[in-house]
């Protein structure tokens, strides 16, 4: 059993390009939640600063920290490695602080298995539309067209997790997508699963 005195466990998922970074970072700022700072191995974007975005890393050293049983979860996305190390995680959350996560789907379902003293939270971060993606992933700077190909290709994969998340919110508008989760975290509003089961057969049959 979790402890009050405990932060909880906030993790945000999405397909490529749906902005749950964007939004983990908003939420950090407004709410002085901690962010988990998830090591790679894949190469810095743009304006990307190591030990802020990710710590990059090499494909050896991260695998000497899955040896060493570092890692409380880690995945391979886009023939990339990701990983968020128990140290920082467990000591932000026993200093009462709140531990974001922008992870996707299979480092979420690591995370679920594991019998943890804390209380977790899951949501999964929906596009509008496939064609606003497109939209978000060139405009972040994805320039190669088979990068972009492979993520649109994976979306409609990616999509169909959104089933095991606590709560999915749909990214139209940054701010009410913002307002809505903190609502979800604060059991202020509820959950209309309805009108995302809709969305995403709009999503998927386009």
């Amino acid at each position: 059993m979790f402890l009050s005195k405990d932060g909880k466990m906030i993790i945000l998922s999405s397909p490529s390009g749906a902005g749950k970074t964007t939004l983990v970072k908003k939420i950090s700022q407004e709410k002085n939640y901690k962010i988990s700072i998830s090591h790679t191995t894949r190469d810095p974007r743009p304006n990307e600063i190591d030990g802020k975005d990710y710590f990059f890393t090499s494909k050896p050293k991260f695998e000497k920290l899955i040896k060493n049983n570092s890692f409380l979860e880690y995945a391979n996305v886009f023939k990339n490695l990701y990983g968020s190390t128990k140290e920082q995680v467990f000591k932000n959350l026993d200093k009462g602080f709140n531990v974001l996560f922008d992870i996707d789907w299979q480092g979420t379902n690591q995370i679920k298995k594991q019998t943890l003293n804390y209380e977790l939270v899951t949501f999964f971060i929906l596009p509008p539309s496939k064609e606003v993606l497109l939209e978000r992933l060139i405009s972040r700077g994805e320039s190669n067209s088979e990068t972009i190909k492979m993520r649109m290709q994976q979306f409609d994969k990616d999509v169909l997790h959104w089933v095991d998340y606590d709560y999915v919110v749909i990214n139209e508008d940054l701010n009410k997508c913002y307002e809505e989760i903190i609502g979800f975290l604060n059991k202020t509003i509820k959950y209309e699963k309805s009108l995302i089961e809709n969305h995403v057969k709009y999503l998927i049959t386009r």
